[in-house]
């Protein structure tokens, strides 16, 4: 398998989507989480439709693979603030 070089804006959109998920995950579900979920859900759509992944036969790999990079990126954005 050849390694995944994914654009930054992949990276931003898989970013996001962690932050929503997290965001939604740590809000009560009497605060109100129509907002978080209708985000999630928007973001899902664009990832999975990015033309990166047109052609790709590999795309169940390179969402792991996606996933892992996103949070390598936001981990070592934190260690550096």
């Amino acid at each position: 398998m050849r390694p995944f070089r994914f654009p930054e804006d992949l990276l931003a959109l898989q970013r996001a989507w962690h932050r929503t998920y997290t965001d939604l995950a740590e809000t009560p579900t009497s605060a109100g989480t129509t907002v978080l979920r209708r985000r999630l859900i928007t973001l899902s759509g664009r990832l999975h439709t990015h033309p990166y992944w047109t052609g790709r036969a590999d795309w169940r790999a390179g969402g792991v693979a996606l996933r892992r990079a996103a949070r390598d990126r936001t981990a070592a954005g934190r260690e550096a603030a």
